[in-house]
């Protein structure tokens, strides 16, 4: 599915740029139809989700400021693609690595409502709307970011209050957010590349640097997650915590708050973590 959804995106990117306005749509809905079905007396956070959340969000400005002083578009490239939360998909690949699936949702949950706190500091300091009043740019960015992750975590939560058995009808539907994804790939997918092509051919080399730096940090991060998981023997789900992301939302973010060009970082990214995913599970079936 995701090389035919980046295939379609690609090769109709004037058609699915035109939908670009449905991708917050698309994420506000994936997220709901995750949060609705967790059980929040399963999410319990441990000592490695708080290293994890310490290496997503200071690890990302690590990146940005030890990259910025050779170039900042590299730097909001590679930066972004630690800050973004964790996928929604990461569970489902960890279950299929036999790893600690209510793990990796317990970080899920905590790296998207941290990412929701912490992204409008950020963006205010670097990103595009840096010209204005740190104030003004906090509070433009966090109409958005804050709204788009916060409130669908709020409003499943009232549901469950309130209504449990709608809840847990939406949540039996979760699988949707498969095909939500699709879709929210495509669109993103097509306007990366109409970014690319009104591109002046200066700006090629500079295109390949992101997706280099991706593939660096896509690899680091799923090392990095690794490492410190097997030091709680979690290993599985350290890794795919910290190392598969939700690209569509980072993409998003960064069309929105970097530099536009900045997307082909997450961009890359989701083709190099589907080349270590899909590694991993043929290790793990070749094993079996």
């Amino acid at each position: 599915m995701m090389p035919i959804a980046m295939c379609f995106g690609a090769v109709f990117y004037k058609f699915f740029g035109m939908l670009s306005v449905l991708t917050p749509y698309l994420i506000f809905s994936m997220l709901f139809l995750t949060y609705c079905s967790m059980k929040m007396k399963d999410v319990k956070l441990t000592w490695l989700h708080f290293w994890l959340l310490l290496i997503q969000f200071g690890g990302s400005l690590g990146v940005y400021f030890l990259i910025v002083p050779f170039n900042e578009l590299l730097a909001q490239g590679a930066m972004v693609c630690v800050m973004a939360s964790t996928g929604t998909a990461a569970p489902v690949v960890t279950g299929m690595l036999k790893g600690d699936v209510a793990s990796v949702t317990a970080y899920s949950l905590a790296s998207n409502l941290l990412l929701a706190l912490l992204a409008p500091v950020v963006f205010s300091f670097i990103g595009t709307n840096r010209s204005l009043p740190f104030l003004d740019s906090f509070r433009a960015i966090s109409e958005q970011v804050m709204v788009l992750l916060l409130s669908p975590f709020l409003l499943a939560l009232v549901l469950r209050k309130f209504i449990p058995v709608v809840t847990d009808k939406i949540g039996s539907y979760s699988g949707l957010a498969f095909y939500l994804w699709s879709l929210a790939l495509c669109i993103v997918t097509g306007r990366t590349v109409e970014f690319i092509l009104k591109q002046s051919a200066a700006n090629h080399l500079m295109e390949v640097l992101i997706g280099i730096a991706a593939a660096v940090v896509c690899i680091g991060q799923f090392l990095s997650g690794r490492a410190i998981g097997k030091l709680y023997n979690n290993t599985i789900a350290g890794g795919q915590s910290l190392g598969q992301k939700n690209t569509i939302l980072a993409i998003w973010m960064a069309q929105m708050f970097l530099n536009p060009i900045a997307s082909i970082g997450p961009g890359a990214y989701v083709l190099w973590q589907n080349m270590v995913n899909s590694y991993q599970v043929w290790l793990k079936r070749k094993s079996l």
